[in-house]
């Protein structure tokens, strides 16, 4: 009788703490969709970015939220940054040392250092947090991340507004590698030829060997301090890849 009680209890308990980490992440990711960023951070983000108008400064701030809903959803594990304008932005954010520091803390419970990205290339592991972004990205707006149709706004906005120094992708580069181009990062390689992993922890190759060399991250530093269509990206030229990573333990 003692054992049995004991083992409705552990149920019990077992049940009610995964009933409050879901409501917890419930109420966390609500908190990182509504957040309202400090006054003079877009009007920052212009002075790097001129020709983005208000409408575009609001994308790349929605596209950011995404990326931090990434990084709760990834359980906060190591994840890379795809978009060049969307990480002049989070650097400009880390600057608002204490907004920064107070929306971690609500967000994650922790604070979200922002880090050098690995090299994107034939390793598995140097090419973890991106295909991570990847699956979590493409769930938040409804796209299946094996057999994507169109991309994610993190992956998209680059090549949207042709930024200079920023990373192209397209959701399926068949078309393109059948003429030859073998330079392009697509959709379809960050599940072409898995054999493992799970919805839990996304760890997949990126496809055949004979489209992963080549390929170096953007040269960042590393800082100690809702989703819309990704829109014109259909094609992606001169490489693809990259950005910066954050989060991990």
């Amino acid at each position: 009788m003692h054992l049995l009680f004991g083992v409705v209890v552990l149920v019990l308990v077992a049940s009610l703490m995964f009933v409050w980490i879901r409501w917890r992440r419930a109420a966390q990711a609500d908190y990182i969709r509504t957040y309202m960023f400090p006054p003079g951070l877009l009007e920052r983000l212009h002075k790097q970015r001129p020709d983005l108008n208000v409408k575009d400064q609001q994308l790349v701030a929605r596209a950011l939220r995404q990326f931090f809903l990434v990084y709760l959803k990834s359980g906060f594990k190591h994840i890379s940054m795809p978009s060049q304008v969307v990480d002049d932005l989070w650097h400009e954010f880390i600057l608002y040392t204490k907004n920064y520091e107070q929306f971690c803390k609500k967000a994650f419970g922790r604070y979200m250092h922002h880090t050098p990205a690995a090299v994107l290339g034939a390793s598995q592991r140097g090419n973890e947090g991106l295909r991570r972004t990847w699956w979590f990205a493409c769930l938040e707006e409804n796209i299946n991340p094996r057999r994507a149709t169109r991309l994610p706004l993190l992956f998209a906005l680059d090549a949207k507004w042709n930024i200079a120094d920023g990373f192209r992708y397209a959701p399926d580069c068949s078309a393109l590698r059948k003429n030859g181009d073998g330079t392009v990062y697509c959709g379809g390689d960050f599940y072409a030829g898995s054999d493992g992993g799970s919805s839990s922890d996304p760890v997949y190759d990126f496809g055949d060997s004979s489209h992963q060399s080549n390929h170096s991250s953007h040269g960042s530093h590393a800082d100690s301090g809702g989703g819309d269509s990704g829109g014109d990206s259909s094609g992606c030229s001169g490489g693809c890849g990259g950005g910066c990573g954050g989060g991990g333990d």
